[in-house]
């Protein structure tokens, strides 16, 4: 089967996290553009994503959808990189960890407070992540405990929570907490996430 990597995306969405990943990884990769939101699609992308969403990965004839799940995979199928604790390296523990905090709680809770919904504080229980401020003071204790996520080494956690750190501090939805700013700080201007910005910033329409 073909190894080629293809990115589906568009600037404006979740595939820049994708994208930094593709970059760090350090291997060749094709861009297919996609409209944002609900423009209309290709048959075939919906064949690959049939919610109609960006980013998707393909790798030959394997599809990944879900953000944090294309990191993940690129980091295992990639292990040249770097980006992943061995499978049985106990650092694979706070690396699951934070990935999947990042893509359940976290971004349930930025979600929602982008809305304008709070949860109801006698409903909390029923909410996977609670409250917004019991996630932010987690996500403070998780980037204050060590340099990166899953220990002394950057990983595809750090590019999955470090993404959306980022965002959430542009859009001030996240509060500039000093543990929030200098674990971005640390890891913004790795070359991999300068060049990722650069090719979605000239993606985006102008005009």
């Amino acid at each position: 089967m073909s190894d080629d990597l293809v990115l589906y995306t568009n600037p404006m969405s979740r595939g820049r996290i994708a994208r930094w990943m593709l970059e760090e990884v350090g291997q060749p990769y094709r861009t297919e553009l996609m409209a944002f939101g609900g423009g209309p699609k290709p048959a075939a992308f919906l064949a690959l994503s049939p919610m109609g969403k960006v980013p998707v990965l393909t790798h030959g004839d394997a599809v990944v959808t879900e953000t944090a799940a294309i990191c993940a995979y690129l980091a295992d199928a990639f292990p040249q990189a770097g980006l992943a604790p061995p499978p049985a390296d106990r650092a694979r523990a706070p690396y699951y960890r934070w990935l999947f905090f990042a893509s359940g709680p976290m971004e349930a809770a930025s979600t929602n407070t982008a809305l304008g919904f709070q949860v109801p504080p006698e409903r909390e229980v029923m909410a996977g992540y609670s409250s917004l401020a019991r996630v932010l003071d987690t996500l403070e204790h998780a980037v204050a405990a060590a340099e990166y996520l899953a220990g002394d080494r950057f990983s595809a956690a750090d590019v999955y929570v470090g993404s959306q750190i980022g965002w959430g501090l542009m859009f001030k939805w996240l509060e500039p907490r000093p543990a929030f700013t200098s674990y971005w700080d640390r890891i913004k201007d790795r070359p991999a996430a300068v060049r990722a910005r650069e090719i979605d910033d000239a993606l985006i329409p102008r005009g």
